[in-house]
């Protein structure tokens, strides 16, 4: 079975185990905070779904691009630079969404806050070259998260 292909049957697990248990799942993601990530593929158009753990911040939810540490940058990222908008199912609710990268000092900041509360995220840091990417994604429209 190729990376892909492992990644894609791990991914539909989670996504299932999330919808089945009102967003909570167990095994390595336990206690985290979820979503499900609903891009529209850059190439291909059509509905991707990803889980992500995500962080809170203020009016935001922020994502980050590690893709456990490999080499490229993960296709959820790629989507949403080509289609900023988007979808996450939190718990039980779905959200439309606006997505953007942070950069900078900002980025920085929140990449080591993320860090602290998931020390796994700067070990995939220092396995990669690349810088991860921050995004933010803000409600699109009046609505606000909730993340109780």
């Amino acid at each position: 079975m190729s990376d892909a292909n492992e990644t894609k049957s791990w991914n539909e697990r989670i996504i299932e185990e999330f919808r089945a248990n009102k967003g909570k799942v167990g095994g390595p993601f336990e206690g985290a905070s979820l979503l499900l990530l609903t891009t529209t593929g850059a190439k291909s158009g059509e509905s991707r779904i990803s889980p992500l753990v995500y962080l809170a911040d203020g009016d935001r939810v922020l994502i980050f691009g590690s893709y456990a540490g490999g080499p490229k940058h993960p296709a959820w990222y790629h989507n949403l630079r080509a289609n900023p908008r988007a979808s996450v199912e939190i718990g039980t609710r779905t959200y439309d969404v606006t997505a953007e990268e942070v950069t900078g000092a900002e980025r920085d900041e929140l990449y080591a806050r993320q860090v602290a509360v998931a020390p796994g995220f700067g070990e995939y840091q220092e396995k990669t070259d690349r810088t991860i990417p921050v995004v933010a994604l803000r409600p699109a429209g009046e609505e606000s998260f909730d993340l109780g």
